[in-house]
């Protein structure tokens, strides 16, 4: 897979891929990530890449020109699956959404900055909108971020162990159940006995009832939809 991200602040962005497992994942060569400054697109002698909003209002708007300019350029090299741009009006990013990425090719993320983007660059290049939820931040580079990393690790070989990924929160709309490890008696908190039973049957089914118990309690909403 690879994954361009365009944004006026690429600084900002790159930190979170230079650890842990987004950072394995690329040095294994499961994913590549480029960073594009979009203020190398512009045609202005200060580097502009915003301006005054047409009508009036406060904030200021990403110009269409440099953004054209910049994703006419990478697509010209490739072909991409989605063209993403983080957006808090964009539809919510969930595990559904994240499995379905993971098995594209190649993606390319625009982060939002200052008031938003041009309309225009939404209506002519932009295939899919993604928020990670109702909140503004001062840019979408933290949200293309945690998008990344909900992505990079379902990547098969990602991860250690990949039956990891399958059993985690939300895959079968449901809450993870509790989880435990050593020491099986911790001043007095024990693990629960069916943990260590070692019948691998009951313990499941224990895992079960344990996460249709905590999605009714806590997120019901879940099993609604």
């Amino acid at each position: 897979m690879r994954i361009d991200i365009i944004s006026v602040v690429p600084d900002l962005i790159k930190s979170p891929f230079e650890g842990s497992i987004m950072q394995r994942a690329i040095e294994k060569g499961f994913v590549e990530v480029h960073f594009h400054n979009l203020r190398k697109y512009s045609t202005n002698n200060y580097k502009q890449v915003d301006d005054y909003q047409y009508g009036g209002g406060a904030g200021m708007v990403m110009m269409v020109e440099p953004i054209d300019k910049c994703i006419s350029e990478l697509k010209s090299e490739r072909d991409y699956d989605e063209i993403i741009y983080m957006s808090p009006d964009g539809e919510t990013l969930n595990q559904k959404q994240a499995n379905q990425l993971s098995l594209k090719g190649n993606l390319m993320i625009l982060c939002g900055h200052y008031k938003g983007v041009d309309q225009r660059v939404r209506d002519l290049f932009i295939t899919k909108e993604i928020s990670i939820g109702d909140y503004v931040l001062s840019g979408g580079e933290l949200g293309a971020a945690v998008l990344c990393d909900s992505i990079i690790r379902l990547i098969p070989g990602v991860l250690g162990d990949e039956t990891s990924a399958l059993t985690d929160c939300f895959q079968d709309n449901l809450l993870s159940p509790p989880i435990y490890t050593r020491p099986a008696d911790y001043k007095g908190h024990k693990v629960p006995e069916i943990l260590l039973s070692g019948h691998q049957q009951k313990i499941e089914a224990w895992r079960d009832d344990k996460a249709l118990e905590r999605t009714k309690a806590l997120r019901p909403d879940i099993l609604e939809d």
